[in-house]
């Protein structure tokens, strides 16, 4: 069973993504301070709410120093899900000018759809298009619908950087990837059986 550590900053309902977590078949570990991210092997960085609130949970728990090094120096393979994708952005401007993780080359900004009729937060489910060879799409089906709550999106300057998009009234990205780093703007904890794979694929990829 592999064990995935799932990081708890205190200011996230953490419920519905641990229970996907271990439906999906993971062993799961909630780290509620860096030390216990010492014997890691695959990461999980959830977020739900504020944008100030997630990052600071990051910083004032001293998280980010210990994050860096799993991540890019002994590589291991994490999972940022909605506000965790976002806060792996150089920066936010939810409610202000915030800075991320620097991650991706990336900066999160409101939605603004073409179509006045679309509301914003973009609440509920969406046709989404990932990448070719996308390692989370294996075994879904073309353009899979995936559940989505979000008012701001992951803007990246390198579009190799962008896994998988949905339209709403602009092309929004629901995924990017780079090397061992993955994440989506969608929900798979709220996706049904599609989020469920993809959190299956999650646990068995090998970047």
């Amino acid at each position: 069973m592999t064990t995935v550590h799932l990081v708890d900053t205190g200011v996230n309902n953490l419920l519905s993504i641990c229970n996907a977590l271990e439906m999906a078949g993971a062993n799961l570990e909630i780290c509620r301070s860096p030390e216990e991210l010492s014997d890691a092997e695959r990461i999980v960085l959830p977020g739900v709410g504020a944008y100030r609130d997630c990052i600071g949970g990051l910083v004032n728990g001293g998280f980010v120093p210990t994050l860096n090094e799993l991540v890019f120096q002994k590589k291991l393979p994490i999972l940022g899900i909605c506000v965790g994708m976002q806060m792996m952005a150089r920066r936010s401007y939810e409610g202000g000018e915030y800075e991320g993780l620097g991650w991706f080359e990336a900066d999160v900004v409101k939605i603004q759809p073409d179509d006045a009729k679309l509301r914003v937060p973009q609440i509920g489910w969406n046709s989404t298009t990932f990448r070719a060879g996308e390692p989370l799409a294996v075994g879904l089906p073309q353009n899979p619908d995936l559940y989505y709550v979000h008012s701001y999106y992951l803007k990246c300057d390198n579009p190799e950087d962008i896994a998988a998009t949905c339209e709403y009234g602009l092309a929004v990205t629901s995924s990017v990837r780079k090397n061992n780093i993955v994440a989506t703007q969608f929900h798979p904890e709220k996706s049904q059986d599609f989020g469920l794979r993809v959190l299956e694929n999650f646990l068995q990829w090998r970047p």
